[in-house]
């Protein structure tokens, strides 16, 4: 299937690894020029290395935290001028953070809601006039099932979950007379970088428990019984960016 990306311009944040470089490696695959972001360079070289070995080389590395608006506008600028505009917007970059709500802390609000809200809305407006002046864009935000039915100690990512559900929502009537659609997916237990991570914390204590181990456990709450694949959250994410999804 031909989704109609050959040449279209796509900024995907928090793609240093997991569901943005899945999503990126989806897209270039389909021949779109692919701008990663992410605040560590030197995992940003190393997912570029994969994107190119996918079979793209129309890969743009950029170290940015999208909490710092002007980081995000700089880096905005930095793909327009290498590539002209910008056509698709992938607002992924986030944490995990579990806590029951007498835990949490200002400081855990403020990294939560700066990365995952204040990132999403720094960034939708920093694209958000090069899609008019194409009258063509496609923004899609990475959120969880969480943002629709918290679960107890899920504070504060349901929370800022729910509030980028309420901000894709918004988005999509604000700019559908622009030919900008909006979607948000809601993405439940994934195989990921901060995965990995977790269960290296747990393999100190125990050298025995595995990798495998430890995603077998984890889909036991799920209903098929496995934890997904990055690959087929961006594939999804890909076919939302591209013309089939109008």
């Amino acid at each position: 299937m031909d989704l109609g990306l050959q040449d279209k311009v796509a900024i995907i944040t928090g793609a240093s690894d997991g569901i943005g470089l899945a999503a990126a490696i989806s897209m270039a695959g389909e021949g779109a020029r692919v701008a990663i972001i992410a605040r560590d360079q030197g995992r940003l070289d190393a997912a570029v290395e994969q994107i190119k070995a996918s079979g793209s080389g129309n890969v743009l590395a950029l170290s940015a935290d999208v909490r710092d608006k002007e980081a995000v506008q700089a880096a905005v600028d930095k793909v327009v001028s290498e590539w002209g505009t910008v056509h698709i917007l992938v607002n992924n970059a986030g944490t995990s953070s579990a806590n029951r709500v007498d835990e949490m802390t200002t400081e855990m609000l403020d990294i939560d809601f700066g990365i995952k809200v204040y990132g999403a809305i720094h960034c939708s407006q920093s694209v958000l006039p090069h899609m008019k002046k194409n009258g063509w864009g496609r923004i899609i935000n990475t959120t969880t099932p969480g943002g629709k039915a918290s679960g107890g100690g899920s504070q504060p990512t349901s929370l800022s979950r729910a509030a980028g559900i309420s901000l894709t929502k918004a988005m999509s009537k604000d700019f559908a007379t622009d030919n900008i659609l909006v979607n948000t997916v809601c993405v439940g237990l994934i195989k990921s970088g901060q995965h990995r991570r977790r269960w290296e914390g747990m393999a100190k204590d125990d050298p025995n428990f595995t990798l495998d181990m430890f995603y077998e456990r984890a889909g036991g709450n799920v209903p098929m019984g496995r934890v997904g694949e990055a690959k087929e959250v961006g594939d999804t994410i890909c076919y939302l960016a591209s013309e089939r999804a109008s």
